[in-house]
């Protein structure tokens, strides 16, 4: 299996010298391509700050990020940018579209941004938002549509790169059990069909139990890690047992 992340003894340390705060501390991991995995632990135990040294958003402190082999936390932020935007997808719970275009526009940004082929951006964005059950939204702009369906078009805007990595923090945490339970089929579909791999930071059993591995965080360092196995009820069921152990997060009930 191809390895897509490698991190290696990352530690994140705030404040000054005098008063520091490790926030990270020494984590490391890996993940392989094709994975969905789940980063979970209680308010402040660090998963944010872990999806943000993952993602370029922010630089560690000591330790290193490999994605696809590339050592990210040695670029420098010209080189960052381009890598993001060419390498990883973002979903976030705020949405981040333009009120000023339509759906297929803004989904289709990002490789109009690259100068891609007309004729290939077109064969992705019919089939990213046939996947994703949006076809039908592409004229319309995002002011027109529900939340779920915002978060959807999000979801196609960062697969539609083809990126080697996706990062989700709590792309859940703004939608109702309905539209939650709809975006988590569509990204287990993406993960299936595309072989998308996915980080998705959540404090949900529910939004977790449809990842493949989840690790649990705790005071910046990796407390635990489950891998499902049997139904999804059953790592459910598993995952609210962890949270127990370890305290924090929450849940919406299990269907």
């Amino acid at each position: 299996m191809q390895r897509i992340l490698e991190v290696t003894r990352l530690t994140k340390i705030y404040g000054s010298k005098l008063n520091p705060t490790n926030v990270l501390d020494n984590i490391s991991f890996s993940v392989d391509k094709g994975e969905f995995i789940g980063i979970m632990g209680p308010s402040g135990a660090g998963k944010t700050t872990l999806l943000n040294m993952m993602s370029t958003i922010d630089k560690p402190t000591s330790g290193k990020v490999l994605i696809n082999g590339t050592d990210i936390t040695r670029m420098n932020e010209r080189k960052l940018s381009d890598f993001r935007r060419k390498e990883l997808g973002f979903i976030f719970q705020d949405f981040n579209l333009m009120d000023s275009l339509t759906v297929k526009d803004n989904i289709l940004l990002p490789l109009a941004l690259d100068r891609l082929d007309y004729g290939e951006m077109t064969k992705r964005l019919t089939r990213m938002t046939r996947i994703l059950g949006i076809d039908h939204l592409l004229e319309k702009v995002p002011a027109d549509i529900s939340i779920g369906q915002k978060q959807r078009v999000a979801a196609a805007r960062a697969i539609i790169t083809q990126p080697q990595l996706i990062f989700a923090d709590e792309p859940t945490g703004a939608l109702d059990s309905k539209s939650a339970t709809e975006l988590l089929q569509y990204l287990t579909e993406m993960n299936k069909q595309e072989l998308a791999t996915i980080l998705m930071v959540t404090h949900d059993a529910f939004t977790a139990s449809y990842c493949h591995r989840i690790l649990f965080i705790k005071d910046g360092v990796i407390f635990s890690e489950i891998v499902r196995q049997g139904t999804r009820r059953e790592f459910f069921q598993k995952i609210m047992d962890m949270q127990t152990a370890i305290g924090g997060g929450v849940s919406h009930d299990f269907s």
